[in-house]
């Protein structure tokens, strides 16, 4: 059993969808798959670690024993795969391998990729999820911050030493697989079907299914955004349907602009991070796919460095108006039971626009 932890934002979206739209041609081939009738394992990662997401916890009850059962029945290879199991707390990992059987072989696979822009993309999932710290605030949090023990959600998914020394708790390190990924992303079916021991042409249905990235006109927009619509108390549920889905996943990640990179001054601490995550894996004995240059982060562009908290008002207002189209688009395709949701926007708006100083 193949167990893929994370970590986010290193093209799991992509192979989740990949293993999902081949899994009839790759079970076949004795690799299996198990999602049931779900596209994903992230209900099962819900309720394996414990996280309280809103709107979800209800919804995830049961549904780590459901997978479990079906992981059972199954023969063969079996590859399981989601990136909150990245955070599993020690005592939710040894619930997993207890789970999962003793008679199990089990492999722990961890996908990475530089940490230049592994911290830029959290920023960015961060604001996704509703958050509205700036870069700059984001960024000194982190470099001051203990790197294993805390609570930030950066160090706890991303830093690798950490999260596989916890797995390593109930995996030798020979079934510790460690891919790190090139530059360019190009690689990441080829290495990964590898190591679960699948040929890539096994799984010719490719996807364009990704988790894009904001640019940095689109996540001002949409930090200014939610601190405006926690001003008038709009929930986080109701943030996910209103704003998650129609202007950041549907909108937003399709008009990327600006991209966003470390600050300069920045690129020798991140070096030292990353050189310490290559330096750990080689000294742990783990099997390392691909090269740990590759975690390093790339230097910064010779013609100079953008401040994603201030790219200027044209990229703010361009952002804008592309969220605009994205509600008006998403409203006019929503049935009238959902006309609810349209209805406390319009009163949150309201509220805001009799707020002085708006």
């Amino acid at each position: 059993m193949f167990l893929h932890v994370g970590a986010p934002k290193t093209g799991t979206t992509y192979l989740q969808d990949r293993l999902f739209l081949n899994r009839t041609n790759l079970g076949r081939h004795g690799i299996k798959y198990p999602t049931g009738m779900r596209e994903d394992m992230f209900l099962a990662a819900v309720d394996l670690t414990g996280i309280k997401w809103p709107g979800f916890v209800d919804m995830a009850k049961g549904e780590w024993d459901a997978l479990v059962r079906r992981t059972r029945l199954a023969s063969g290879t079996v590859v399981l795969s989601h990136e909150l199991f990245a955070v599993a707390k020690p005592s939710r990992i040894r619930k997993a391998a207890e789970d999962l059987g003793p008679g199990t072989e089990l492999h722990v696979v961890l996908t990475a990729r530089d940490i230049g822009r592994q911290l830029t993309a959290d920023w960015q999932e961060g604001l996704k999820m509703y958050g509205s710290k700036t870069f700059e605030r984001f960024l000194k949090e982190t470099v001051e911050g203990d790197p294993r023990t805390s609570k930030q959600w950066f160090w706890r998914a991303q830093h690798i030493p950490r999260v596989l020394s916890n797995w390593g708790a109930i995996v030798p390190p020979e079934r510790i697989h460690l891919l790190v990924l090139p530059h360019s992303d190009a690689d990441v079916w080829d290495m990964f079907s590898r190591t679960i021991g699948a040929e890539p042409s096994w799984a010719p249905k490719d996807t364009d299914r990704r988790n894009a990235s904001l640019g940095a006109g689109e996540a001002t927009m949409l930090r200014q955004l939610n601190k405006r619509l926690k001003r008038v108390g709009l929930d986080r549920e109701t943030h996910r349907s209103l704003v998650l889905n129609p202007i950041v996943y549907d909108t937003l990640s399709q008009h990327a602009g600006l991209p966003i990179s470390l600050p300069p001054e920045s690129y020798e601490w991140a070096n030292g991070v990353a050189k310490e995550w290559g330096d750990w894996s080689v000294a742990a004995g783990i099997d390392v796919v691909g090269d740990v240059a590759d975690l390093l982060p790339e230097p910064p562009a010779d013609d100079g460095w953008l401040n994603p908290d201030r790219p200027g008002p044209r990229a703010v207002r361009d952002a804008a108006l592309d969220a605009l189209v994205g509600v008006i688009l998403e409203a006019a395709q929503r049935p009238d039971p959902e006309a609810r949701l349209s209805r406390r926007a319009v009163r949150a708006a309201r509220r805001l626009a009799r707020r002085p100083g708006r």
